[in-house]
Parts: C-alpha cells; sequence; structure tokens
C-alpha cells in the first residue's frame, strides 16, 4: 500500500530523468493528472496522457532536456502525509526568488504560488520545483 502517492510521482520523475528517459508510466490519479497538467503549462514536461490497460489505468509523462540536461532541476516534497503544511496567500513561498514555480492546492483547485496570490487563495503547499 502507497501512502504518499504524489512523492512516489515526484520520485519517478527524479529518478526518469536521472536516467534520461524520454517518458514515465504511474498509476493514475485525478490529483496527478492536475500536477502534470500543471508541469505541461509552466514548460517543465513535454506533456501528459492517461493509458488505459483495460480496467487498470495509468498516467504516462513525456519530460523535457534542454542540451541532454533536464528541465526540471529540483522536485522537493513539502507538505507530507505526517506534517501538512498550508499557508495563507501572503505568505506563499517565491520558489528560487520567482524562477521556479510551488504547487498549491486550493479550494479553487491545484494551482501554482503565482496564481493562487493573484486569485487571493491560501491552501496546502504540496511541492516546489525549479
Amino acid at each position: 500500500m502507497m501512502t504518499d502517492p504524489i512523492s512516489d510521482m515526484l520520485t519517478r520523475i527524479r529518478n526518469a530523468q536521472a536516467v534520461r528517459k524520454l517518458t514515465v508510466e504511474m498509476p493514475y490519479s485525478k490529483l496527478k493528472k492536475e500536477i502534470a497538467k500543471i508541469l505541461e503549462q509552466e514548460g517543465y514536461v513535454q506533456g501528459s496522457e492517461v493509458v488505459s490497460e483495460g480496467v487498470i489505468k495509468a498516467l504516462k509523462v513525456q519530460l523535457q532536456y534542454e542540451d541532454k540536461k533536464p528541465r526540471i532541476t529540483s522536485l522537493i516534497r513539502i507538505s507530507k502525509p505526517g506534517r501538512r503544511v498550508y499557508c495563507a496567500y501572503k505568505e506563499l513561498p517565491r520558489v528560487l526568488n520567482g524562477l521556479g514555480i510551488a504547487i498549491i492546492s486550493t479550494p479553487k483547485g491545484l494551482m501554482t504560488n503565482q496564481t493562487a496570490r493573484k486569485e487571493k487563495v491560501g491552501g496546502e503547499i504540496l511541492c516546489e520545483i525549479y
């Protein structure tokens, strides 16, 4: 049984980039799909798609490289099952002085820290990416 599917997703992406894989596959969930969509919008991955093999669904993420270097330098899980981290919109972190993003789970859905600050909504800080 997996206790933290988001950490599993981030670790799979991190490990796949370490060995220069073009795609990485992981068990599907709506939350993972939304995280992959944000990564795609921000330009950290090329794309993502849901792959069905009978009843079982998987999420396939296409990784992105620049000059043979991974586009994602660091993936850090902030809020964990044992220690949840919440922030008001005024206290949302600036990742790498605005060069990176934080993915926030808000009442309005998942969004980046910049979007959450514009919409004046706080929430749980899931991870930081740069």
